[in-house]
């Protein structure tokens, strides 16, 4: 699930990306209202969290601006205005849901995991594919009641395609979906981590559930 944390507290964004990403999110940052419009101008967000009060443009005109110009990106206002008519506001211009500060970092993972399962049509935070069972709380895979021992980016990837099922994708989406801006990611280290990625399913007894389109990319069937 790849996120834009858009936050001015330089604080706040170090402790929050750095659990997010602990969480197996990938993050990328802004600091005020117009570099976080640059950012969901030119890249793909599962979610968007908002904060209000922003440098050069504020919160809810960030979202009244991208919401005008078509951009369906879920959102989650974190903010520390508590009034009623804020919150009412926020959600009437489009936001999903809406936090105030201080808030309690594991329901904002929680309700962060919810929003997705929502966007993707999944209600079970268990997905049960061919017995292949993916637990996106746990983050654990299990196989007739076994953990199929994953590392964050085998899990990220089988995750992403497994809750998109049907969906080709390829290297560079791949990259651009759950990776951040930051993060140096190549072609071959996608090979690499879905070739890993079946060598444990296969060594667990499970079904290899990723499959080559060549010349396309990969799915989940």
């Amino acid at each position: 699930m790849k996120i834009l944390l858009v936050e001015d507290s330089v604080r706040l964004q170090r402790s929050l990306s750095a659990g997010l990403k602990r969480h197996g999110f990938s993050v990328d940052q802004a600091f005020d209202g117009e570099q976080a419009l640059t950012y969901i101008r030119h890249n793909q967000y599962d979610t968007i969290i908002l904060d209000l009060v922003l440098p050069k443009i504020d919160g809810l005109n960030v979202l009244s601006t991208m919401r005008n110009e078509g951009k369906n990106n879920q959102v989650l206002i974190l903010s520390a205005n508590d009034q009623t008519e804020d919150r009412i506001r926020g959600l009437d211009l489009g936001a999903d849901d809406y936090m105030v500060k201080p808030f309690s970092f594991d329901e904002l993972v929680s309700r962060l995991r919810a929003l997705n399962r929502r966007h993707s049509g999944i209600k079970n935070p268990v997905l049960d594919i061919s017995g292949v069972k993916i637990d996106t709380v746990s983050r654990l895979v299990r196989f007739n009641e076994r953990v199929v021992n994953l590392t964050p980016h085998e899990f990220k990837l089988l995750d992403y395609l497994a809750h998109r099922r049907g969906r080709v994708f390829s290297h560079d989406q791949l990259i651009d979906q759950l990776y951040d801006a930051a993060s140096y990611v190549t072609r071959n280290a996608v090979e690499a981590h879905i070739s890993s990625l079946r060598k444990r399913l296969k060594a667990s007894g499970a079904p290899g559930l990723v499959k080559t389109r060549r010349g396309f990319g990969y799915l989940v069937e």
